[in-house]
C-alpha cells in the first residue's frame, strides 16, 4: 500500500525578541520551523529549536547578515522549493529586487515577513505566504504564525491567529527555570 508522506512545517516571522509559549501548541508535530526574519535575539531561535529544527533568515532589526543568518535562503522539501526572506514588499508593493529573485528562482512558495500582515497571495506560480507577526502586537494587526503542509508535491499554507495577549512566563517561573539551569538566582 502506497502511503502519502505529509510534511508539516511551522512558519513564523517578526518575533522581535518575544517568544510566546502558545507557539508550542501551534507547532506540535511539525518537522521543521521557518523563521522569516526580525528574530530579535538568538534566545528565540534556541527556544524554537526545542520544538523542531529551525531555518532562519535575518531581518532589518537583526542587522541582516551581521546576525549570522542570511537574508534569503531556498530549501527543498517534499519535492518543492521554498524560498524564505524577510522583505518582499515595501509600502505595499513587491520590490523590484524581490520580483526578479522570485522570477529567477520560481519557488512553489515564498515565506516572508516584515509587513506584520498575514497574507496568502500569488505571484505567477509562487504562493506568497506571510504568517504575520508572532511578536508584540503592533497597530491593529493580528498576531499570528502559519503552517505549510506538503503532500505529494502540493503545498497548502494555513494562517493561525495568536491571542493578542502574549503568554509570558511569570517572574517566579523564570526564577525556577534559572535555578534548574544553574543560573543566577
Amino acid at each position: 500500500m502506497n502511503q502519502r508522506k505529509t510534511i508539516r512545517i511551522g512558519v513564523i516571522a517578526d518575533t522581535h525578541g518575544l517568544y510566546d509559549s502558545a507557539i508550542e501548541g501551534c507547532f506540535a508535530g511539525v518537522t521543521e520551523i521557518l523563521h522569516a526574519g526580525d528574530i530579535g535575539g538568538r534566545d528565540v531561535i534556541q527556544r524554537l529549536e526545542k520544538i523542531a529544527p529551525v531555518v532562519a533568515v535575518s531581518g532589518n532589526i537583526d542587522d541582516y547578515e551581521k546576525s549570522g543568518f542570511p537574508r534569503r535562503v531556498i530549501i527543498r522539501r517534499g519535492r518543492i522549493n521554498i524560498a524564505v526572506c524577510h522583505v518582499l514588499y515595501e509600502r505595499g508593493q513587491l520590490t523590484k529586487d524581490a520580483e526578479k529573485w522570485l522570477d529567477r528562482e520560481q519557488p512553489a512558495v515564498c515565506v516572508f515577513g516584515h509587513s506584520h500582515r498575514p497574507a496568502i497571495e500569488q505571484h505567477g506560480h509562487t504562493i506568497l505566504f506571510n504568517p504575520g507577526s508572532a511578536g508584540p502586537r503592533r497597530f491593529s494587526l493580528p498576531r499570528g504564525v502559519g503552517l505549510l503542509t506538503i503532500i505529494e508535491g502540493k503545498v497548502m499554507p494555513r494562517l493561525i491567529r495568536l491571542s493578542d495577549r502574549v503568554d509570558h512566563p511569570s517572574v517566579r517561573q523564570l526564577r525556577e527555570r534559572s535555578k534548574k539551569e544553574g543560573g543566577v538566582r
